[in-house]
């Protein structure tokens, strides 16, 4: 088990280090000058739209992983033409509760505030956190409002808190162009979000920080990979699957179920990383295409 916890902690720590370093250039290179209040003649005419927000799970190795959910808004840009704010600093907007005098509206959606198990999501299994009337306009940011009691159960049974790192805002941010919602009945949005626990809870120091890492995507303008991994004694072993743009990953159930939703065309490896004694096993040349569904032959593991 030693082992496993070493790969998974040592690449979620170097893919986090990419992501931050990404954000900060994103940050370094924006032209906030481009979201001022001169651009507030570019308003449209009021009116609404519908939007459905579905979260869904990429796991870690925990028995559950528990985030505290206050609250959910979304940032509108209610301009005719959202592309001319590409360049906005989207951390400064983000950080601001109202931008005075702008094309840039936050609206508030309708959710349950409570404390998610996202553990609960995975293998194709995800929550309806909201379906809210909104002004309408290009959705750029989700912000989500943490609370405190964010914690992971480890696989033995030990609760433990997960802490925001220091000079970290307590809400996530998902940054989006405004065109990734798919439309599915009149006026009517929907966009699922994938918590991609493997790469936001960070171990260090014996302390469980929270850095995320959220992907969002539309069920029918993606493709998954599906199987069964025996045996039962080999539990857990964690699935990652990966390509030259893509990587995500998958805790199977105690039947050995497992499901990744939410890839990108592309051709994969899947990658059974064993535990209790099993030996890696990776199957390559998956292909996904026109936001297929693989169903992959059962695998079984070996000591």
């Amino acid at each position: 088990m030693e082992n496993l916890y070493t790969k998974i902690f040592t690449t979620m720590k170097k893919q986090n280090i990419l992501f931050s370093a990404a954000i900060m250039l994103m940050s370094a290179a924006a032209l906030f000058t481009a979201c001022s209040k001169n651009t507030s003649a570019d308003a449209t005419a009021p009116g609404t739209q519908n939007v459905s927000l579905y979260m869904a799970d990429g796991p870690g190795v925990f028995l559950s992983v528990k985030l505290d959910v206050k609250l959910i808004q979304v940032l509108l840009d209610t301009s005719s033409n959202t592309r001319r704010h590409d360049g906005c600093n989207w951390d400064n907007l983000g950080s601001q509760s109202s931008i005075p005098d702008s094309v840039f509206v936050w609206n508030t959606l309708s959710v349950s505030p409570g404390v998610y198990d996202l553990l609960q999501l995975r293998n194709g299994v995800d929550t309806l956190l909201s379906q809210s009337n909104i002004k309408a306009g290009s959705i750029r940011l989700i912000k989500i409002n943490l609370g405190s009691n964010n914690s992971v159960v480890t696989l033995d049974s030990v609760s433990h808190a997960v802490q925001i790192p220091a000079g970290a805002p307590s809400y996530i941010l998902v940054k989006l162009m405004g065109n990734e919602w798919e439309r599915f009945a009149s006026n009517s949005y929907r966009l699922w979000i994938d918590f991609d626990v493997a790469r936001s809870i960070i171990l260090t120091n014996g302390v469980y920080y929270l850095t995320p890492f959220i992907k969002p995507f539309v069920v029918n303008q993606t493709g998954s990979i599906a199987g069964t991994v025996a045996p039962r004694d080999a539990w857990p072993e964690m699935v990652s699957v990966v390509s030259s743009n893509d990587t995500a990953y998958a805790l199977p159930n105690r039947d050995g179920f497992f499901k990744i939703r939410g890839l990108k065309d592309g051709t994969y490896s899947v990658n059974f990383n064993g535990s209790n004694g099993y030996r890696d096993t990776t199957i390559n040349n998956i292909v996904i295409s026109n936001a297929g569904n693989i169903i992959l032959p059962s695998v079984t593991l070996h000591k």
